[in-house]
């Protein structure tokens, strides 16, 4: 499908510079760019690329003034990325979208599935299940005994979702992804490990989105909770009874063990591991790698290292640790002097 400056001008509200007439057909990097491609320009480090690029129409902000000439037209606005993010948006409603139900998908007489659902080949609905409207489930998926699934969510190829779980409207839950699998839970009985039933589920709130062979626990009882606008990176785990607040972000191979509460708006850097039974307060940002092993009581700080503690006092501990060998060197050589003097 093709897209005109004037159109594109008007869907944003933005200003046109140059050729109202100028067309696209996909999107492209900057630096990447060729005929009949939109891109966009929202880091002042990238507007070198800008003089160069083979872009039809770049989206910058309504504040950019070029150093020099611009051949691609540019539409104005007043956030880039956001509107760049919004086109694509566009740009995906305007692909041909996969609809019906596959003859060789397994969906149990048992469930009930909405009307204008897609269900792909070898897709399994177990009994009991409910899937709702404008739902797609994409081949070898697996939605378990009980599971509920809300409006418009989206099940890509290979998740796994266990029994009694449930999924809210808008969500979408990326391949390889297990929601519901056993919390790991045992106790030492007579020197073995003996396991404990899990016997709750996993809750995703809506417009909730979950990564790739991510992994979401079932609670021993109750629920662990993911709530609404939560996004999940790849290769990330959930214990069992973890809530995580409303609009947290977490990238990819963060780990959370057991029953702890995490915040609304915290944002964790990849590879974060937070220890179990602890709460980790409103609008928290921990650096990547970090590890944190006890409460984070104020809400909106900046937290790195393992121990994690405040970012800028460990920045300031950093600069000390590399210097540690020379100073251990410099006050050998002070108590060496020292001893002399004494004698």
């Amino acid at each position: 499908m093709e897209f005109s400056a004037e159109m594109i001008a008007s869907f944003l509200e933005g200003e046109i510079v140059g050729d109202k007439n100028a067309a696209v057909r996909s999107v492209a990097k900057i630096e990447e760019a060729k005929e009949g491609d939109l891109a966009f320009l929202a880091n002042p480090k990238y507007e070198h690329y800008i003089y160069g690029t083979g872009a039809t129409i770049v989206i910058v902000s309504k504040d950019f003034s070029p150093a020099s000439e611009v051949a691609a037209t540019m539409i104005k606005v007043a956030d880039p990325y956001g509107s760049f993010a919004r086109l694509l948006d566009l740009y995906v409603a305007s692909k041909p979208q996969k609809s019906g139900v596959s003859p060789l998908a397994a969906i149990s007489d048992k469930a009930t599935v909405a009307d204008d659902v897609y269900v792909g080949e070898f897709a399994v609905i177990d009994q009991g299940a409910v899937v709702g409207k404008g739902c797609k489930i994409y081949p070898q998926a697996y939605v378990g005994v009980g599971v509920k699934l809300g409006d418009n969510v989206i099940i890509n190829s290979g998740v796994k979702i266990y029994e009694g779980c449930v999924v809210g409207d808008n969500s979408i839950i990326h391949s390889g992804a297990v929601i519901g699998a056993d919390g790991f839970g045992f106790a030492p009985v007579d020197g073995v490990y003996k396991k404990i039933p899990q016997i709750g589920n996993v809750v995703i709130e809506s417009d909730v989105e979950i990564g790739a062979n991510t992994c979401i626990d079932r609670a021993t009882m109750g629920s662990t909770v993911i709530k609404r606008g939560v996004k999940l990176d790849n290769l990330i785990q959930i214990g069992h009874n973890v809530v995580i607040g409303s609009d947290t972000v977490a990238a990819a191979q963060v780990g959370i063990a057991g029953s702890t509460k995490i915040g609304s708006g915290c944002m964790f850097g990849g590879q974060v591991g937070i220890a179990g039974h602890i709460t980790v307060a409103d609008r928290t940002q921990v650096a990547s790698q970090s590890g944190i092993g006890s409460a984070v009581k104020n809400e909106g700080e900046v937290i790195m290292g393992s121990p994690a503690f405040a970012a800028r006092d460990y920045q300031r501990s950093a600069m000390v640790f590399k210097e540690l060998p020379q100073m251990r060197r410099e006050i050998a050589a002070l108590r060496k002097e020292i001893e002399q003097l004494r004698k």
